[in-house]
């Protein structure tokens, strides 16, 4: 199976979930629950994590963290690690306790924390354990609204600031926003995943992209395609265009047969921009997501036995790969 990406940089924002192994309990009462808490608070003073939320759920957990040090791997190493060592020896067990490695999303912070919290903070209310989420006692909640004794290792302020600068006003205003989704189905920040680990505007998603701009990133990752900096299919166009010394509009002509600079297009679209075939066909003019398999795979055939039409294409490659 592949790895998960971990992109670590000063100030970066996380939505990290870590669950048990075959979905088993990591919490099988409340000393542990309170001795994961110990360890969350000792590596926010060791290491200068700012914890934003918290939900401890039986067979995982949710927390949103940022690391002004840039230090994710290190921090949550010692985290799980911590408290599987704990884990193991109360229960007299062996072995891995949390299934794989922690889920790590990395979001932008000032669009979707906020949006974020509230998701995280409602889980106990979704699994249906409670009625209202300031009635579960392992979780940030209902500090965040007045309702229990703050944690001095919990930074509360960003979040509240979006409401009021401080004070009971900005807990009550939250509250109503966290309530504001009980009797509607509230909407997943996760269905705006790029990549399956970033959660961000576009402007966000190409910074980070910019990042491993020529950069090797071992084929063991799993959102490596994704990241890569990718050819547009604009770019891919023009430089097709050009090539077969075409105008562009004949590219975007649906007629495909004989038209081989359009088959062209089609086929390093496909293989480079890293886009799936219901996006690649509303760029040539609604073909049908099967047309692009077989216009690719055809293309492919016909370039193992025509070596100039090959020449040109290997050309096109070196220029849409830098």
């Amino acid at each position: 199976m592949g790895r998960p990406l971990r992109i670590e940089f000063p100030g970066a924002l996380y939505h990290i979930t870590s669950r048990g192994n075959e979905r088993k309990s990591i919490f099988l009462d409340d000393a542990d629950r309170l001795r994961f808490l110990e360890i969350l608070k000792d590596y926010h003073d060791r290491y200068s994590i700012l914890i934003h939320s918290f939900v401890l759920m039986d067979n995982h957990y949710h927390l949103i963290l940022e690391t002004p040090k840039g230090n994710l791997l290190k921090v949550m190493h010692g985290i799980n690690g911590r408290y599987t060592g704990y884990f193991n020896r109360k229960y007299e067990r062996s072995g891995h306790l949390f299934q794989g490695r922690y889920k790590g999303i990395l979001v932008e912070k000032d669009t979707y924390l906020l949006q974020l919290s509230r998701y995280v903070h409602m889980n106990p209310a979704r699994a249906k354990i409670v009625k209202k989420p300031e009635q579960y006692r392992w979780s940030s909640y209902p500090a965040y609204i007045g309702k229990d004794k703050e944690y001095k290792w919990v930074e509360y302020s960003w979040i509240l600031s979006n409401f009021e600068k401080e004070g009971k006003s900005a807990k009550n205003k939250y509250r109503k926003y966290v309530e504001e989704s009980f009797n509607k189905d509230m909407e997943d920040p996760a269905k705006n995943l790029y990549g399956q680990l970033i959660l961000g505007r576009d402007e966000f998603i190409e910074k980070i992209r910019g990042m491993f701009s020529g950069k090797c990133i071992s084929k063991e990752i799993v959102e490596r395609k994704r990241l890569l900096k990718s050819p547009t299919p604009e770019d891919i166009i023009e430089k097709v265009a050009e090539a077969f010394g075409v105008d562009r509009d004949l590219i975007n002509e649906k007629n495909i047969r004989g038209n081989v600079a359009r088959k062209a297009a089609i086929y390093l679209v496909q293989r480079y921009c890293n886009l799936r075939n219901d996006e690649i066909s509303k760029i040539f003019g609604d073909l049908h997501c099967s047309a692009i398999s077989k216009v690719s795979t055809r293309f492919k055939e016909e370039l193992a036995k025509n070596k100039a039409l090959a020449k040109i294409i290997r050309r096109l490659e070196s220029i849409v790969k830098t």
